[in-house]
């Protein structure tokens, strides 16, 4: 049989199904209509919870496809409609298949049943529970066959005990929600108190329990089991009611007294207004902001802004954007330390004695400072100078400004300006923005409560630039002394006086300050420390603060002269102290894990020790490079000086050629292209071989290739390198030199002699070559930096070679 003949054959049999019920029920007319119990009849799904037989309520569903369904129901007499739980349906029509209803039901009549807008509504009244038996049609309208379960016999007493309890959930359920007292009359109107099954479900219904375990409810036919669980359902209710009322009881609490504290706050502001006791809000800011004003002496030009500004704020509505600024602006316009100033301290004895218990070596540093603090002191104020401290990272520039401000006793502030890019951290930003503030200097002022204090810029060389404006230029007017007695910030838009302000910036190195910035300061140079200097800094600051701030004793752990000086030279070489205290703060944290382990026994840490604290050494004692072509120069970089090998070597003798390796800059390249040339025209005057270069492939390396190298200061070493391949003929050892070297010999000045002297110890190097024009920096040098050192200054090249391979210094060369 096909599809199509079998779907007419079951319409057909739906059809006979629906007379035959109409049929039965004709047959049954001696039967009253509420008494009627229907074995087949028509089933509606409902999804948000069961319908219970001892209610009666609303039911609305959709007129499609319902209608069908009501409308038959309609057609018989006994009007009654079987009611099944569905849970919502995973069905793409939106209509439940028959195996997704649920088994037991309730059996109600319907009444007054009305459509409108799509929908269909009546009123439901609950009758029986109902099972079903066997489905006579699964598709809308559903038509079931059923039975109706009958309740077994219950003992009394448990009965009555279940029935007295469930009557007193109710009434506690009535007191905590009034509305379910409709409900009640309903079914009191229908039931009597002692009806214990319909008792159950009116329970079961009154509750919010989700649909399925009031199916559990309604599928629980025994009258004792389900008296439980709708007792078990109630007591949840009951929970939740009181949590509930608690809630809002809390709520109401709080809302009562916010509301009982607003009334009695706005009562008492309208009695003292009228008493003239206090007054209004923005009445007492103005008042506020002019006694803050009163105690400051600002110049006239400020007085008036701010008289304009409060008159502004007395006439602006609290509610408005404009009050907020205005009243922001008065804010900071008062905290500016106008006209107060602290008293500096000129004693210079006293000065001396901070920067020496504050810093170890620095001799140079310290006299500069103290000539500094000396001409305040004579002229009666400090102003007109901006103090540039310039130095590898580490040597102490931060901590000298801390050390100056405290010498002075003025107050410090410090702020980075390193990677600035926008000019209104200088300069404010004006009020028109949202969340303007006033720039930098401003803030400094506010938090130093006075006008002179000293402002550290840290980071100067590293101040950036982008679309948003250019903040190196923004200090030039800050740092000039001509300029800065009128600063004007953009978001006070009034004229104040940075000049008695002592501005103190730091650097790493001066190449990318610009110009007109750096010509406004007075530049000092921290060249860092050698061995002997490290080791007092050592002993006197950084091993002391470490063990306070890990809580040790020094008897507790120990770390010997010898072990600090290893430190020193083999792991932490730089020109500062940084990487030394983190190597120090490393040696104490390993020590106190061996103090936790045998807390009697102190640690000692000596040199052979060091490897097991810190592995092994990073810098090793370096042999100097000997043999033909290989000279040893002086070099500065932004960590402080080194010392730079460079190699010389004759490759074949083939044709002729010269080549760079050692990743040199375009200045060292030519300074190398400058030395070939130089020494390949006078060779004949320094005893080589005058065709050596007309046939020779000539190789000049830089040792470090990974390193970058550039600066004008290998002029004379790279010469030195090739006049002794020349000659076959090793230089003297011991010796290193700098200098940069023109074509026709002469030897030009350079800079950094004081890092590259310091560099030249640290390898322990007596013999120097310099540059004559150098002279009068060497001799600032102090003493203990040239003590056991042989400095030959040279003018022109054949001074540097009479040194490296005559027996004895040219005539006129100065030895020390």
């Amino acid at each position: 049989m096909n599809d199509e003949n079998r779907k007419d054959s079951l319409d057909e049999f739906e059809e006979d199904v629906t007379e035959y019920i109409g049929k039965e029920d004709n047959n049954k007319a001696l039967a009253l209509p509420h008494q009627a119990r229907p074995q087949r009849m028509y089933v509606l799904p409902v999804t948000n919870r069961p319908f219970f037989p001892a209610q009666v309520q609303p039911v609305m569903v959709n007129e499609d496809p319902w209608h069908e369904t009501l409308k038959r129901v309609a057609e018989t007499d006994h009007k009654m409609l079987g009611i099944c739980f569905v849970e919502d349906t995973e069905s793409e029509s939106g209509v439940p298949t028959s195996d997704e209803l649920e088994v037991m039901g309730c059996a109600v009549r319907v009444h007054q049943a009305q459509r409108e807008n799509g929908k269909v509504q009546f009123i439901a009244q609950g009758l029986h529970r109902f099972k079903i038996v066997q489905w006579l049609r699964r598709r809308p309208p559903y038509l079931v066959e059923v039975e109706y379960p009958d309740e077994p016999e219950e003992p009394a007493d448990e009965l009555k005990a279940y029935t007295l309890a469930i009557i007193g959930a109710i009434k506690e359920l009535l007191r905590t929600n009034p509305l379910y007292g409709e409900d009640v009359k309903q079914y009191l109107s229908r039931f009597g108190p002692d009806d214990s099954s319909p008792l159950a479900d009116f329970g079961a219904s009154m509750t919010s329990a989700p649909g399925q375990e009031l199916q559990d409810v309604l599928d629980t036919v025994p009258l004792l089991r389900r008296m439980e669980r709708v007792l078990l359902l109630m007591r949840k209710e009951l929970e939740v009611a009181r949590l509930q009322s608690e809630i809002n009881e809390e709520v109401n609490e709080k809302v009562q007294k916010h509301q009982r504290e607003f009334f009695l706050r706005e009562q008492l502001k309208v009695i003292q207004r009228e008493l003239g006791i206090a007054k209004d809000d923005k009445t007492a800011d103005a008042e506020r902001f002019e006694a803050r004003m009163a105690k400051l002496n600002p110049p006239e030009a400020v007085q008036e802004r701010f008289d304009e500004e409060i008159q502004k704020l007395q006439i602006l509505e609290q509610g408005s954007p404009e009050y907020g600024v205005t009243r922001n602006y008065l804010d900071w316009i008062t905290q500016v330390p106008w006209g107060k100033y602290s008293e500096d301290h000129f004693d210079l004895a006293a000065a001396r004695k901070i920067l020496d218990r504050d810093h170890d070596g620095l001799n140079d540093v310290k006299d500069r400072i103290v000539e500094f603090l000396a001409e305040g002191s004579f002229k009666g104020e400090m102003s007109g100078s901006i103090l540039l401290l310039v130095g590898p990272p580490g040597v102490g520039k931060t901590s000298i400004g801390h050390s100056v401000a405290d010498a002075l006793g003025r107050e410090f502030y410090r702020f980075s300006v390193g990677g600035m890019r926008d000019e209104a951290e200088i300069k404010g930003h004006r009020r028109t923005y949202i969340g303007a503030m006033p720039g930098k200097f401003v803030q400094a002022l506010k938090d130093t409560k006075v006008a002179n204090p000293v402002i550290m810029l840290d980071e100067i060389d590293k101040i950036g630039s982008s679309f948003q404006g250019d903040p190196a230029s923004a200090l030039l007017e800050t740092l000039d002394p001509e300029q800065n007695k009128e600063f004007l910030d953009h978001y006070l838009d009034v004229r104040m006086d940075l000049s008695k302000v002592l501005f103190i910036c730091t650097a790493n190195q001066l190449d990318t300050i610009p110009r007109p910035l750096l010509d406004r300061m007075d530049v000092i140079r921290l060249s860092g420390y050698i061995g002997e200097e490290k080791l007092a800094i050592a002993k006197h600051y950084l091993i002391p603060r470490l063990l306070k701030r890990a809580g040790l004793l020094k008897k507790q752990l120990n770390i010997s002269d010898a072990a600090v000086r290893q430190v020193i030279e083999g792991y932490a070489r730089e020109a500062g102290v940084r990487s030394l205290e983190k190597l120090l703060h490393k040696i104490i944290r390993k020590g106190i894990v061996k103090l936790l382990e045998n807390p009697d026994e102190p640690v000692r840490v000596g040199v052979g020790d060091l490897t097991t604290y810190l592995g092994q050494p990073a810098f090793r004692k370096e042999k100097s490079l000997k043999g033909t072509g290989v000279v040893t120069g002086l070099a500065w970089t932004a960590m402080g000086g080194a010392t730079l090998s460079i190699e010389a070597s004759r490759v074949h003798t083939n044709h002729r050629g010269f080549k760079l390796t050692g990743q040199l800059g375009d200045v060292m390249r030519e300074s190398a292209e400058i030395a070939y040339s130089y020494v390949a025209s006078n060779l004949k005057r320094f005893k080589g071989d005058p065709t050596f270069f007309e046939k020779s492939f000539v190789h000049l390396h830089v040792p470090e290739g990974a390193t970058p190298k550039d600066g004008p200061s290998a002029g004379i070493t790279m010469a030195t390198a090739l006049v002794s391949i020349a000659r076959r003929e090793a230089p003297q050892q011991n010796i290193a030199m700098t200098g940069e070297l023109t074509l026709t010999g002469q030897v030009l000045p350079v800079g950094g002699i004081r890092e590259k002297v310091i560099a030249a110890r640290r390898q322990k190097i007596s013999n120097l070559i310099l540059p004559e024009a150098n002279r009068w920096d060497y001799e600032e040098l102090p003493d203990y930096l040239k003590e056991g050192l042989t400095v030959n200054f040279a003018k022109n090249y054949t001074d540097v070679f009479q040194v490296c391979f005559g027996n004895k210094p040219k005539s006129g060369s100065s030895v020390h």
